[in-house]
Protein backbone atom coordinates (compact mmCIF):
# COMPACT_ATOMS: atom_id res chain seq x y z
CA UNK A 1 0.00 0.00 0.00
CA UNK A 2 1.04 3.42 -0.56
CA UNK A 3 0.48 6.28 2.01
CA UNK A 4 -2.07 8.56 1.05
CA UNK A 5 0.52 11.36 0.90
CA UNK A 6 2.86 9.51 -1.65
CA UNK A 7 0.00 8.84 -3.44
CA UNK A 8 -1.52 12.13 -4.26
CA UNK A 9 1.78 13.52 -5.22
CA UNK A 10 2.34 10.26 -7.56
CA UNK A 11 -1.61 10.86 -8.87
CA UNK A 12 -0.48 14.04 -9.81
CA UNK A 13 2.47 13.21 -11.73
CA UNK A 14 0.33 11.17 -13.78
CA UNK A 15 -1.93 14.24 -14.58
CA UNK A 16 0.69 15.78 -15.33
CA UNK A 17 1.93 13.51 -17.81
CA UNK A 18 -1.03 12.65 -19.09
CA UNK A 19 -1.60 16.44 -20.03
CA UNK A 20 1.56 16.99 -21.12
CA UNK A 21 3.48 19.03 -19.01
CA UNK A 22 6.34 19.22 -17.71
CA UNK A 23 7.69 17.30 -14.67
CA UNK A 24 10.19 19.39 -11.95
CA UNK A 25 13.09 18.25 -9.42
CA UNK A 26 10.43 17.24 -6.93
CA UNK A 27 8.41 14.92 -9.34
CA UNK A 28 11.62 13.29 -10.15
CA UNK A 29 13.01 12.71 -6.43
CA UNK A 30 9.17 10.93 -6.17
CA UNK A 31 9.65 8.82 -9.00
CA UNK A 32 12.99 7.12 -7.09
CA UNK A 33 10.98 6.86 -3.81
CA UNK A 34 10.82 3.29 -3.18
CA UNK A 35 7.53 3.83 -2.32
CA UNK A 36 6.53 3.97 -5.80
CA UNK A 37 5.73 0.73 -7.10
CA UNK A 38 7.58 0.35 -10.30
CA UNK A 39 4.71 -1.10 -12.61
CA UNK A 40 3.31 2.07 -11.87
CA UNK A 41 6.22 3.80 -13.01
CA UNK A 42 6.80 1.92 -15.94
CA UNK A 43 3.28 1.79 -16.94
CA UNK A 44 3.45 5.66 -17.37
CA UNK A 45 6.65 5.82 -19.02
CA UNK A 46 5.24 3.08 -21.29
CA UNK A 47 1.92 5.55 -21.95
CA UNK A 48 4.38 8.55 -23.07
CA UNK A 49 6.72 6.14 -25.02
CA UNK A 50 3.70 4.60 -26.99
CA UNK A 51 2.27 8.60 -27.72
CA UNK A 52 5.58 9.41 -28.79
CA UNK A 53 6.59 6.17 -30.87
CA UNK A 54 3.54 3.84 -31.02
CA UNK A 55 4.66 0.20 -30.94
CA UNK A 56 7.90 0.35 -33.17
CA UNK A 57 11.13 -0.75 -31.38
CA UNK A 58 14.28 0.01 -33.13
CA UNK A 59 17.69 -1.15 -33.73
CA UNK A 60 20.85 -0.87 -36.22
CA UNK A 61 23.43 -2.88 -37.35
CA UNK A 62 26.76 -1.60 -35.61
CA UNK A 63 30.43 -2.05 -34.69
CA UNK A 64 32.79 -0.80 -31.94
CA UNK A 65 36.24 0.38 -32.38
CA UNK A 66 38.52 1.39 -29.51
CA UNK A 67 41.98 1.94 -31.09
CA UNK A 68 43.52 2.24 -27.68
CA UNK A 69 43.32 1.39 -24.22
CA UNK A 70 45.82 3.49 -22.71
CA UNK A 71 44.96 6.26 -21.02
CA UNK A 72 46.36 9.19 -19.14
CA UNK A 73 43.21 9.31 -16.87
CA UNK A 74 42.97 6.41 -14.05
CA UNK A 75 38.78 6.84 -12.99
CA UNK A 76 37.80 5.11 -10.32
CA UNK A 77 34.96 2.96 -12.37
CA UNK A 78 36.56 2.21 -15.86
CA UNK A 79 38.15 -1.43 -15.93
CA UNK A 80 39.29 -0.96 -19.65
CA UNK A 81 42.36 1.57 -19.28
CA UNK A 82 46.22 0.74 -19.17
CA UNK A 83 48.93 2.07 -18.71
CA UNK A 84 51.42 2.62 -21.30
CA UNK A 85 53.61 -0.24 -20.21
CA UNK A 86 51.11 -3.27 -19.11
CA UNK A 87 50.66 -6.37 -20.96
CA UNK A 88 46.75 -5.15 -21.14
CA UNK A 89 48.01 -2.30 -22.84
CA UNK A 90 47.46 -2.07 -26.85
CA UNK A 91 47.28 0.71 -30.22
CA UNK A 92 45.86 -0.51 -33.34
CA UNK A 93 47.78 0.31 -36.08
CA UNK A 94 46.49 0.98 -39.65
CA UNK A 95 45.97 -2.06 -40.65
CA UNK A 96 43.60 -3.62 -37.95
CA UNK A 97 41.28 -0.35 -38.09
CA UNK A 98 41.26 -1.34 -41.76
CA UNK A 99 40.28 -4.32 -41.22
CA UNK A 100 37.88 -3.55 -38.58
CA UNK A 101 36.07 -1.44 -41.11
CA UNK A 102 36.21 -3.77 -43.74
CA UNK A 103 34.37 -6.10 -41.14
CA UNK A 104 31.96 -3.67 -40.97
CA UNK A 105 31.10 -2.81 -44.25
CA UNK A 106 31.18 -6.88 -45.39
CA UNK A 107 28.79 -7.51 -42.35
CA UNK A 108 26.13 -4.77 -43.33
CA UNK A 109 26.66 -2.41 -40.42
CA UNK A 110 26.06 1.78 -40.91
CA UNK A 111 27.46 2.74 -37.81
CA UNK A 112 30.73 2.66 -36.49
CA UNK A 113 30.56 4.01 -32.36
CA UNK A 114 34.59 5.06 -31.83
CA UNK A 115 35.75 5.78 -28.18
CA UNK A 116 38.85 5.36 -26.57
CA UNK A 117 41.58 6.21 -24.18
CA UNK A 118 43.67 9.44 -24.01
CA UNK A 119 47.39 7.74 -25.34
CA UNK A 120 49.77 10.55 -24.24
CA UNK A 121 51.87 9.66 -26.74
CA UNK A 122 49.39 9.91 -29.86
CA UNK A 123 49.10 13.11 -31.16
CA UNK A 124 45.98 14.99 -32.24
CA UNK A 125 46.31 13.48 -36.25
CA UNK A 126 46.72 10.01 -35.04
CA UNK A 127 42.86 10.39 -33.96
CA UNK A 128 41.42 12.22 -36.86
CA UNK A 129 43.37 10.19 -39.06
CA UNK A 130 41.35 7.57 -38.04
CA UNK A 131 38.32 9.11 -38.76
CA UNK A 132 39.68 10.24 -42.38
CA UNK A 133 41.25 6.47 -43.16
CA UNK A 134 38.07 5.05 -42.26
CA UNK A 135 35.73 7.45 -44.09
CA UNK A 136 37.58 7.69 -47.19
CA UNK A 137 37.28 3.54 -47.45
CA UNK A 138 33.68 3.01 -46.49
CA UNK A 139 31.98 5.89 -47.13
CA UNK A 140 28.43 4.40 -46.66
CA UNK A 141 29.26 4.27 -42.74
CA UNK A 142 28.28 7.17 -40.26
CA UNK A 143 31.21 7.18 -38.09
CA UNK A 144 29.78 7.93 -34.28
CA UNK A 145 33.07 9.01 -32.98
CA UNK A 146 34.81 10.86 -29.87
CA UNK A 147 33.33 11.64 -26.56
CA UNK A 148 33.73 15.26 -24.66
CA UNK A 149 36.41 13.90 -23.00
CA UNK A 150 38.80 13.06 -25.90
CA UNK A 151 37.64 16.33 -27.98
CA UNK A 152 38.51 18.40 -24.46
CA UNK A 153 41.85 15.88 -24.67
CA UNK A 154 42.66 17.19 -28.80
CA UNK A 155 41.99 20.75 -27.27
CA UNK A 156 44.50 20.22 -25.06
CA UNK A 157 46.90 18.77 -27.01
CA UNK A 158 45.97 21.31 -30.39
CA UNK A 159 45.88 24.48 -28.36
CA UNK A 160 43.09 25.03 -31.05
CA UNK A 161 39.16 26.23 -29.65
CA UNK A 162 36.26 22.89 -29.63
CA UNK A 163 34.19 24.57 -32.43
CA UNK A 164 37.42 24.56 -34.55
CA UNK A 165 38.68 20.82 -33.62
CA UNK A 166 34.76 19.86 -34.19
CA UNK A 167 34.48 21.45 -38.08
CA UNK A 168 37.64 19.70 -38.24
CA UNK A 169 36.69 16.13 -37.39
CA UNK A 170 33.72 16.43 -39.59
CA UNK A 171 35.79 17.26 -42.13
CA UNK A 172 37.86 13.99 -41.81
CA UNK A 173 34.57 12.58 -41.41
CA UNK A 174 32.82 12.51 -38.27
CA UNK A 175 29.26 12.01 -38.43
CA UNK A 176 28.12 12.47 -34.95
CA UNK A 177 28.99 12.25 -31.29
CA UNK A 178 28.14 9.44 -28.38
CA UNK A 179 26.91 10.42 -25.26
CA UNK A 180 29.83 9.20 -23.39
CA UNK A 181 31.76 10.37 -20.60
CA UNK A 182 28.56 12.55 -18.80
CA UNK A 183 28.89 10.00 -15.80
CA UNK A 184 27.11 11.91 -13.18
CA UNK A 185 27.36 15.88 -13.61
CA UNK A 186 27.20 16.87 -9.91
CA UNK A 187 30.42 17.76 -8.49
CA UNK A 188 29.98 15.78 -5.29
CA UNK A 189 29.97 12.40 -6.69
CA UNK A 190 32.06 13.32 -10.11
CA UNK A 191 35.00 14.75 -7.89
CA UNK A 192 35.17 11.07 -6.62
CA UNK A 193 35.12 9.54 -9.64
CA UNK A 194 36.93 11.17 -12.17
CA UNK A 195 38.38 14.04 -10.51
CA UNK A 196 40.67 14.79 -13.42
CA UNK A 197 38.67 13.99 -16.30
CA UNK A 198 37.01 16.64 -18.43
CA UNK A 199 34.57 18.00 -16.07
CA UNK A 200 30.47 18.79 -16.83
CA UNK A 201 30.99 22.36 -18.45
CA UNK A 202 33.33 20.95 -21.13
CA UNK A 203 30.87 18.17 -21.20
CA UNK A 204 28.25 20.63 -22.17
CA UNK A 205 30.46 23.33 -24.25
CA UNK A 206 31.28 19.89 -26.60
CA UNK A 207 27.78 18.97 -26.81
CA UNK A 208 26.74 22.55 -27.43
CA UNK A 209 29.27 23.49 -30.04
CA UNK A 210 28.55 20.10 -32.07
CA UNK A 211 24.88 21.36 -32.30
CA UNK A 212 25.44 24.38 -33.25
CA UNK A 213 27.57 22.88 -36.44
CA UNK A 214 25.00 20.92 -36.78
CA UNK A 215 26.27 17.40 -35.56
CA UNK A 216 23.89 15.12 -33.52
CA UNK A 217 24.82 13.54 -30.51
CA UNK A 218 23.20 10.84 -27.59
CA UNK A 219 23.68 11.69 -24.24
CA UNK A 220 24.38 9.10 -20.92
CA UNK A 221 24.48 8.63 -17.10
CA UNK A 222 26.25 6.52 -15.48
CA UNK A 223 23.86 5.15 -12.25
CA UNK A 224 24.24 2.48 -9.67
CA UNK A 225 27.67 3.64 -8.01
CA UNK A 226 28.30 6.10 -5.65
CA UNK A 227 25.28 8.77 -6.64
CA UNK A 228 21.87 9.29 -5.14
CA UNK A 229 18.33 9.98 -6.21
CA UNK A 230 19.15 13.78 -5.68
CA UNK A 231 22.09 13.61 -8.08
CA UNK A 232 20.58 11.65 -11.11
CA UNK A 233 17.52 13.83 -11.28
CA UNK A 234 19.92 16.89 -11.17
CA UNK A 235 21.47 14.90 -14.74
CA UNK A 236 18.61 14.77 -16.14
CA UNK A 237 17.36 18.03 -15.55
CA UNK A 238 20.69 19.69 -17.21
CA UNK A 239 20.69 17.62 -19.96
CA UNK A 240 17.12 18.63 -20.54
CA UNK A 241 17.44 22.49 -20.32
CA UNK A 242 20.63 22.14 -23.46
CA UNK A 243 18.08 20.10 -25.08
CA UNK A 244 15.47 23.05 -24.88
CA UNK A 245 18.47 25.12 -25.84
CA UNK A 246 19.71 23.09 -29.33
CA UNK A 247 17.70 20.56 -29.79
CA UNK A 248 20.64 18.74 -31.07
CA UNK A 249 20.26 15.52 -28.41
CA UNK A 250 18.93 12.33 -30.18
CA UNK A 251 18.73 9.25 -27.87
CA UNK A 252 19.49 8.74 -23.84
CA UNK A 253 20.79 5.80 -22.69
CA UNK A 254 21.13 4.80 -18.81
CA UNK A 255 24.33 3.34 -18.16
CA UNK A 256 24.19 0.81 -15.34
CA UNK A 257 27.53 0.69 -13.22
CA UNK A 258 29.51 -2.79 -13.81
CA UNK A 259 32.12 -2.90 -10.71
CA UNK A 260 34.37 -5.60 -11.73
CA UNK A 261 37.53 -5.20 -12.32
CA UNK A 262 37.06 -1.37 -11.33
CA UNK A 263 38.48 0.83 -8.14
CA UNK A 264 35.16 0.99 -7.11
CA UNK A 265 34.60 -3.31 -6.58
CA UNK A 266 33.13 -3.66 -3.50
CA UNK A 267 29.80 -2.01 -5.18
CA UNK A 268 26.98 -4.53 -5.97
CA UNK A 269 26.04 -3.80 -9.51
CA UNK A 270 22.31 -2.48 -10.00
CA UNK A 271 19.71 -4.96 -9.99
CA UNK A 272 17.27 -5.12 -13.22
CA UNK A 273 14.48 -3.74 -11.24
CA UNK A 274 16.82 -0.52 -10.53
CA UNK A 275 18.16 -0.60 -14.56
CA UNK A 276 13.87 -0.71 -15.28
CA UNK A 277 13.57 2.41 -12.70
CA UNK A 278 16.06 4.51 -14.28
CA UNK A 279 14.98 4.00 -17.44
CA UNK A 280 11.19 4.75 -16.76
CA UNK A 281 12.27 8.04 -15.10
CA UNK A 282 14.57 9.40 -18.06
CA UNK A 283 11.67 8.88 -20.24
CA UNK A 284 9.10 10.76 -17.98
CA UNK A 285 11.59 13.59 -17.15
CA UNK A 286 13.42 13.74 -20.62
CA UNK A 287 10.22 15.00 -22.60
CA UNK A 288 12.56 16.80 -25.24
CA UNK A 289 14.76 14.19 -26.20
CA UNK A 290 13.07 11.40 -28.57
CA UNK A 291 14.82 8.52 -27.93
CA UNK A 292 15.62 6.24 -24.81
CA UNK A 293 17.93 3.73 -25.16
CA UNK A 294 17.84 -0.14 -23.44
CA UNK A 295 21.55 -0.83 -24.31
CA UNK A 296 21.64 -4.30 -24.39
CA UNK A 297 25.24 -5.06 -23.65
CA UNK A 298 24.51 -3.60 -20.20
CA UNK A 299 21.33 -4.27 -19.14
CA UNK A 300 21.47 -8.15 -20.33
CA UNK A 301 19.08 -9.20 -22.88
CA UNK A 302 16.03 -10.23 -20.50
CA UNK A 303 16.32 -6.92 -18.87
CA UNK A 304 16.60 -5.10 -22.54
CA UNK A 305 13.38 -6.70 -23.65
CA UNK A 306 11.45 -5.81 -20.47
CA UNK A 307 12.66 -2.32 -20.94
CA UNK A 308 10.33 -1.76 -24.19
CA UNK A 309 7.64 -1.36 -22.10
CA UNK A 310 9.23 0.67 -19.51
CA UNK A 311 10.00 3.44 -21.29
CA UNK A 312 12.53 2.14 -23.72
CA UNK A 313 12.17 2.68 -27.69
CA UNK A 314 15.50 1.47 -28.59
CA UNK A 315 17.80 -2.05 -27.71
CA UNK A 316 20.78 -0.63 -29.76
CA UNK A 317 22.51 -2.94 -32.33
CA UNK A 318 24.71 -6.00 -33.49
CA UNK A 319 27.61 -4.23 -31.21
CA UNK A 320 30.59 -6.23 -32.41
CA UNK A 321 33.92 -5.77 -30.58
CA UNK A 322 32.42 -4.79 -27.16
CA UNK A 323 35.19 -4.12 -24.77
CA UNK A 324 34.50 -1.22 -22.39
CA UNK A 325 31.93 -3.28 -20.37
CA UNK A 326 32.70 -6.68 -21.34
CA UNK A 327 36.09 -5.84 -19.53
CA UNK A 328 33.74 -4.38 -16.04
CA UNK A 329 32.33 -7.98 -16.03
CA UNK A 330 29.28 -7.65 -18.70
CA UNK A 331 28.23 -11.32 -19.10
CA UNK A 332 26.14 -10.42 -22.09
CA UNK A 333 27.35 -12.14 -26.08
CA UNK A 334 29.61 -9.84 -27.98
CA UNK A 335 27.73 -9.86 -30.69
CA UNK A 336 23.94 -10.47 -32.13
CA UNK A 337 22.83 -11.49 -35.30
CA UNK A 338 19.86 -9.54 -36.88
CA UNK A 339 18.17 -12.34 -36.88
CA UNK A 340 18.21 -12.86 -33.35
CA UNK A 341 18.17 -8.92 -32.80
CA UNK A 342 14.55 -8.97 -34.59
CA UNK A 343 13.24 -11.92 -32.63
CA UNK A 344 14.10 -10.14 -29.29
CA UNK A 345 12.54 -7.23 -30.51
CA UNK A 346 9.02 -9.31 -31.54
CA UNK A 347 9.17 -11.79 -28.49
CA UNK A 348 7.84 -8.83 -26.54
CA UNK A 349 5.10 -7.68 -28.81
CA UNK A 350 7.23 -4.27 -30.32
CA UNK A 351 7.45 -4.35 -34.40
CA UNK A 352 11.24 -4.49 -35.83
CA UNK A 353 12.33 -1.31 -37.25
CA UNK A 354 16.54 -1.25 -38.30
CA UNK A 355 17.54 2.10 -38.18
CA UNK A 356 20.81 4.28 -39.11
CA UNK A 357 22.56 6.57 -36.71
CA UNK A 358 20.33 9.08 -37.29
CA UNK A 359 17.25 7.43 -36.72
CA UNK A 360 15.96 7.07 -40.94
CA UNK A 361 14.36 3.54 -41.73
CA UNK A 362 17.27 1.22 -43.52
CA UNK A 363 15.49 -0.64 -46.28
CA UNK A 364 17.70 -3.87 -46.99
CA UNK A 365 17.76 -5.00 -50.52
CA UNK A 366 17.62 -8.88 -49.47
CA UNK A 367 19.59 -9.74 -52.83
CA UNK A 368 23.01 -8.05 -51.23
CA UNK A 369 23.13 -8.12 -47.27
CA UNK A 370 25.55 -5.16 -47.99
CA UNK A 371 23.60 -2.41 -50.17
CA UNK A 372 21.07 -0.73 -48.74
CA UNK A 373 18.94 2.41 -49.03
CA UNK A 374 17.93 5.22 -46.26
CA UNK A 375 14.59 6.18 -46.23
CA UNK A 376 12.77 9.13 -44.83
CA UNK A 377 13.21 10.18 -41.39
CA UNK A 378 11.52 7.88 -38.84
CA UNK A 379 8.72 10.11 -37.16
CA UNK A 380 8.38 10.63 -34.03
CA UNK A 381 4.38 10.92 -33.14
CA UNK A 382 3.05 13.68 -31.16
CA UNK A 383 6.60 15.50 -31.85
Amino acid sequence: MIANSIRAKFDSIKAKVEAGQRLDMEDGLLLYDPAIPLQEIGQLANSVRERMHGNVAYYNINTHLNPTNVCIYRCRFCAFRSDLRSPKGYVMDEQQIQARGQEAYDNGCTEMHIVGGLHHKMPYEWYRGILAQLSDSFPSIHLKAWTPVEIGWFEFLTKRPVREILADLREAGLGSLPGGGAEIFHSEVRDQICEHKADAHKWFEVHREAHQLGIRSNCTMLYGHLEEAFHRVDHLLRLRELQDATGGFQTFIPLAFHPENTGLGHIKKPTALADLRNLAVARLMLDNIPHIKAYWIMLGIETAQVALHYGADDIDGTVRHELIYHDAGATTPEYLSVDRMRQLIEETGREPVERDTLYRKIIRDPSDYRRWSVGESIPVLNS
